[in-house]
């Protein structure tokens, strides 16, 4: 699981619908009172923007044409990881083509 927090229109179709199962995948975690310590010491969640995330994300996906209808369970905010959304960049660009192009536009 990770968060990319990169500008969701730099996603390819995959990465954007990939972070989006994630960032519900994290709130369970938490709601089920499981450590995300790992996820924090490697920059793959900040928890206090899920919910903002979530939103930009089901943003775009419905500006692409998806459907949306998962909104994020409730669940407390708490300031927690810190993720580097320039070196995420980097990241997609090694990892995918269609996310390198969309960098490029």
């Amino acid at each position: 699981m990770r968060m990319w927090m990169v500008d969701p229109k730099k996603l390819c179709r995959k990465h954007l619908l990939g972070e989006h199962v994630e960032c519900h995948m994290f709130v369970g975690t938490i709601l089920k009172r499981i450590s995300l310590l790992g996820y924090k010491e490697k920059g793959l969640v900040e928890v206090h923007n899920l919910k903002d995330r979530h939103k930009k994300l089901s943003e775009e996906m419905l500006s692409r044409g998806y459907n949306h209808n998962s909104p994020l369970p409730e669940f407390k905010l708490f300031n927690y990881g810190n993720i580097n959304p320039v070196e995420n960049l980097k990241i997609l660009r090694e990892r995918c083509e269609e996310c390198k192009r969309r960098q490029d536009e």
